[in-house]
């Protein structure tokens, strides 16, 4: 699935192409996939960017790879359905004010990465999220950003392409 769509969404108060982003997006690379990196920062809604990436999404029928940080973690799961896979850091799901609290049709393969020490986003929304979709949940001695875990979360990401580039071969 080498054709497969690589999408990058970025959280809130950041940009595309961060440290963390582009540290990723080299990792695949390494596996033959491009990343890409809409730019949301226009849209402060949470729900805005959602519709804005489900459009992104409709334009394209190769198979999507969805991840994302933050705002831009929840953005990727609320988006996600029929996805081939989620890889979220620090998702921000179940917060008060993003409309989907209830994420369906998401992909057998989702990774969740979350810092104990997040003041942003509680690390419990990551475990419930976690526990409700069978997800992989990787719990890290770093905060919101994740900024300490860069080859860590570098580890993870070509862990979880490649399980995702595998499953979908026939």
């Amino acid at each position: 699935m080498t054709d497969a769509r690589l999408i990058w969404c970025h959280g809130s108060l950041s940009t595309p192409w961060g440290t963390k982003s582009l540290a990723l997006a080299e990792t695949a690379k390494g596996l033959g996939l491009t990343m890409e990196g809409p730019d949301f920062s226009d849209l402060d809604d949470p729900d805005l960017r959602v519709e804005r990436l489900a459009g992104l999404l409709r334009e394209d029928d190769r198979p999507a790879i969805l991840a994302g940080s933050s705002m831009g973690g929840y953005v990727a799961a609320a988006a996600g359905s029929g996805a081939a896979g989620l890889f979220l850091l620090a998702p921000a799901v179940y917060l008060p004010g993003y409309a989907v609290h209830v994420f369906s049709g998401l992909p057998d393969r989702v990774t969740v990465v979350h810092g104990w020490d997040d003041d942003i986003v509680p690390v419990d929304n990551s475990v419930r999220f976690a526990r409700t979709h069978n997800a992989a949940l990787h719990v890290l001695a770093d905060n919101h950003r994740l900024e300490h875990s860069t080859p860590e979360l570098c580890a993870l990401f070509a862990r979880f392409l490649t399980d995702v580039l595998e499953a979908s071969r026939p």
